[in-house]
């Protein structure tokens, strides 16, 4: 008897899970840069929260907090940039803020759409059981140019509407709700100040919450 629970305990070991690999793309939103970005004020509050993630991007940044954003691409060039890197940087979690960096005259929103359909299909590429948390963008006010940002948040919803599947899933995070570029963004009207990307990084933290495991260790 002795013996056999002794077996049985050596035989119960813990098994640490591999961290679970967000990939923050996007803009200049997502970049920082020399603006303030959501992404530390999210790595803070993951950790914090216990969560054993890791940022993972072609793109280097302080405190491991690697990305796939870039400063003054429209989403269009996005897609393109991450057609070219999605398969070397496999994620579990792809976070997708994009739909700036274009002009309210362009009627950019279809563009935009079929862009973002375009990273959601890469992203599935490089892993089939990817989660997409697709943003509805923060809004600004820099008008008219960006006047076209409430239709394509509508057009977002329906996107991620259209893609979803229980296999793999495409949630929308609204991150525009409760943006408000008059408190929330710097002198330019389009980038987050402090509290504007600590409501991001909530937003997104929220969203992400529910899919992270509570614990980076359990027993087999």
């Amino acid at each position: 008897m002795i013996r056999a629970l002794f077996l049985l305990l050596a035989c119960l070991t813990v098994v640490r899970a591999e961290p679970v690999k967000i990939l923050p793309l996007g803009d200049s939103i997502t970049e920082g840069g020399g603006q303030i970005c959501y992404r530390p004020a999210l790595a803070k509050l993951l950790k914090d929260a216990g969560h054993d993630v890791i940022f993972v991007g072609p793109k280097e940044a302080p405190a491991g907090l690697r990305h796939g954003g870039y400063g003054g691409k429209n989403a269009e060039q996005i897609a393109e940039l991450y057609a070219g890197f999605h398969a070397a940087t496999p994620a579990d979690i792809v976070l997708i803020h994009a739909g700036h960096n274009h002009f309210a005259e362009e009627k950019p929103v279809p563009g935009i759409v079929r862009a973002t359909e375009s990273m959601i299909a890469n992203a599935r590429q490089a892993n089939p059981k990817v989660t997409i948390l697709l943003a509805q963008v923060i809004t600004s006010g820099k008008l008219p140019k960006y006047s076209y940002l409430p239709e394509l948040n509508q057009e977002l919803a329906k996107l991620a509407t259209k893609l979803h599947r229980p296999e793999q899933r495409v949630i929308l995070v609204d991150q525009a709700t409760g943006f408000d570029w008059q408190t929330d963004a710097v002198a330019d009207l389009v980038h987050p100040n402090a509290q504007g990307a600590a409501k991001m990084a909530d937003r997104w933290f929220q969203a992400l919450k529910p899919l992270l495991p509570s614990t980076a260790a359990t027993l087999k």
